[in-house]
């Protein structure tokens, strides 16, 4: 079987016609760029934002005609509406609000303490799910995506129904940290069927492509492949939904932050003075947004020797802690450094999950519970200082 290139696959899409029904969608410059992995396309349509919803048979006409290829497995093709509406076009205003028995995001059977997605103007929350929150950091390297994963664990161990999404389009590591492989089945055509460990349902890139694929895909193409992950998997009934954001302030953070409803967002920080310089980029990101911030978490607090017990400010101390007094959000309390996080989130095996009454996973748990409180606008206590003896 020889493979597919992309030369194939746009000649192919010029059978395809475009919206003037006179020339094809190749021709008109609609395709991004084509990214084949494992005999699989894909690739965007780019339409005018106001005709989305009317050009969706062209989007299933393109994905088809690919499917039928000879050598191809599967093609996910996604529109992408990042023209705005042509000037002198009116602007549609906002739909006025549905009862809550009809709102997209209503629960069934919601948490008693269960927030509202915010309903903002332009952003469509996700059936089934009550929350969404961000956890987000500056730079990489400060744990990020290991806090992440266990804050959600945290959740679900305080009691919430809770799902993961790794919005990592370039380097998913949920997979990974919760030791899942595998593809997700699809059903009713395209709906994904997340994967789940741990009491956790999963959604990440990592399960699409193999893990030593470079993606190279481009702003569009983030943001399609973001919003299908997020609006086109069958996630069922949620409280929250953690997505473990990529570091910086890049496409993914902006279509996250103006696309979806957040309920807030948590920032992860290490001490030092140059991880907080990155985190305040974050912070005011969302902030410019309109995102609420949840609170800072300062990651690799301390360090516990395991011979000695003693304990080490590596990184200095406080920083995070100082930095949240300073602008005025919630600290929501300090993870140490230890070698049971690392070899645990090695393995496939969070602290949570796999030392469930150890002190590290009850910081975690704590830490959860704060984030939770400022969802629900819970009266906050005292972090309480867990210090390893």
């Amino acid at each position: 079987m020889t493979d597919v290139t992309k030369e194939q696959v746009l000649d192919t899409l010029k059978t395809v016609r475009g919206p003037d029904l006179e020339h094809n969608i190749v021709e008109l410059g609609m395709v991004s760029d084509v990214f084949i992995s494992d005999a699989k396309v894909y690739f965007s349509i780019t339409v005018p934002a106001e005709r989305a919803k009317q050009l969706e048979p062209l989007r299933q006409a393109a994905e088809r005609v690919v499917r039928e290829m000879p050598g191809v497995k599967g093609a996910l093709v996604t529109l992408t509406a990042d023209k705005k509406a042509s000037a002198g076009q009116p602007v549609p205003s906002p739909a006025a609000p549905r009862p809550a028995a009809q709102q997209p995001h209503s629960h069934a059977h919601p948490h008693p303490n269960a927030p509202a997605q915010p309903a903002r103007a332009g952003k469509i929350g996700v059936p089934g799910i009550g929350a969404i929150i961000a956890v987000a950091s500056g730079k990489g390297g400060v744990g990020k995506s290991t806090t992440a994963v266990n804050l959600a664990l945290g959740m679900l161990a305080n009691g919430l129904k809770v799902g993961i999404l790794d919005a990592d389009i370039y380097g998913p590591s949920m997979p990974r940290l919760l030791k899942i492989s595998g593809r997700p089945q699809q059903i009713e055509g395209k709906i994904i069927v997340p994967m789940e460990n741990y009491g956790l349902k999963v959604m990440s890139m990592g399960f699409l492509v193999d893990e030593e694929t470079a993606m190279i895909w481009r702003g569009p193409m983030v943001q399609s492949a973001l919003l299908q992950m997020l609006r086109e998997v069958a996630w069922g009934e949620l409280d929250v939904l953690v997505v473990d954001m990529p570091p910086g302030t890049g496409d993914a953070q902006l279509t996250m932050a103006q696309q979806v409803p957040l309920a807030g967002a948590v920032i992860v920080s290490t001490p030092q003075d140059l991880a907080l310089i990155d985190a305040r980029k974050g912070l005011n990101m969302f902030r410019k947004v309109e995102v609420p911030v949840l609170g800072i978490v300062e990651n690799m607090s301390y360090f516990i020797a395991p011979d000695t017990g003693a304990r080490y400010d590596i990184f200095g101390h406080g920083g995070a802690r100082a930095e949240a007094e300073r602008i005025g959000v919630p600290f929501l309390g300090e993870v140490p450094l230890t070698i049971n996080i690392r070899e645990t989130s090695d393995a496939g095996t969070p602290v949570v999950v796999s030392d469930p009454d150890g002190e590290v996973a009850a910081i975690y748990r704590d830490i959860a519970r704060r984030v939770w409180d400022q969802m629900t606008g819970t009266p906050q206590r005292a972090a309480p200082a867990i210090v390893f003896e």
